[in-house]
């Protein structure tokens, strides 16, 4: 039976996702605010295993990990990521008290891909931020997205197959800019809610369904071949092959 979740006040634009891991309450509200001003969907947890789950589940774009943590340690859990296929690449920034340069060392030396030490500068944090996401998801921040006939400008907000201009709610933008992203990828359901309209959304599962559908309508008319993947059982995906020979 599905969850009943309620529909938000308010679009959420799609932007990458960045979990915070740190147990300083002060300190992870500060670095989530300021994130989220920087137009970052933004998240935090404080224990190690907490982040654990988190990570395992719905792995994010980027992670601001301490070094030091209740229950499993920065260190560990850098550690972790590096070692499974689908985490392997993901972004990670560590934070910590220690600024000696050994212990510097031994953090990248575990796949940290960058080093901050306490107390920081949060415009220097963005910074850093900012240059990952660059490097490593490119597509998360570029401007326009396309494939085939298909244009999306994440700055004027507007979507053109070939010649022809359509016209998107701004649900199924964000939920056509998700897939976008990530050609070829199949997500479920409960992915595409919590990529789409955010963890913290309560909306049934089967609104999904809804928006994909009217999604398709826009995108193809007659005989227009439809770039959206059905996965029978699993959910959908952006057709990978969608505009090549």
């Amino acid at each position: 039976m599905n969850e009943t979740r309620r529909e938000p006040s308010r679009a959420v634009a799609a932007a990458p996702r960045i979990l915070v891991v740190e147990d300083e309450s002060d300190l992870a509200l500060l670095l989530t605010y300021n994130l989220e001003a920087e137009g970052y969907v933004a998240e935090s947890v404080e224990r190690g295993d907490e982040a654990e789950l988190r990570l395992v589940e719905s792995p994010p774009d980027l992670v601001i990990l301490d070094w030091m943590l209740p229950g499993v340690s920065g260190l560990e859990i850098c550690r972790r990521l590096r070692a499974r296929e689908t985490t392997k690449t993901l972004p990670v920034i560590m934070l910590t008290a220690r600024g000696e340069e050994v212990e510097r060392v031994r953090g990248l030396s575990v796949g940290a891909d960058d080093y901050v030490v306490k107390p920081f500068s949060l415009p220097e944090l963005m910074a850093r931020v900012r240059a990952l996401l660059r490097r490593s998801r490119p597509e998360r921040i570029a401007e326009k997205l396309s494939a085939g006939d298909l244009d999306l400008d994440r700055e004027t907000r507007r979507v053109r197959r070939g010649l022809r201009d359509i016209h998107l709610g701004p649900t199924e933008f964000r939920l056509l800019e998700y897939l976008l992203e990530r050609p070829g990828r199949v997500f479920s359901r409960a992915q595409l809610l919590d990529g789409v309209w955010g963890q913290s959304v309560e909306i049934d599962e089967r609104t999904v369904d809804v928006h994909v559908g009217r999604l398709r309508k826009a995108l193809s008319r007659g005989r227009e071949r439809d770039p959206i993947r059905t996965v029978r059982g699993t959910g959908y995906s952006f057709d990978e092959t969608y505009g090549k020979s």
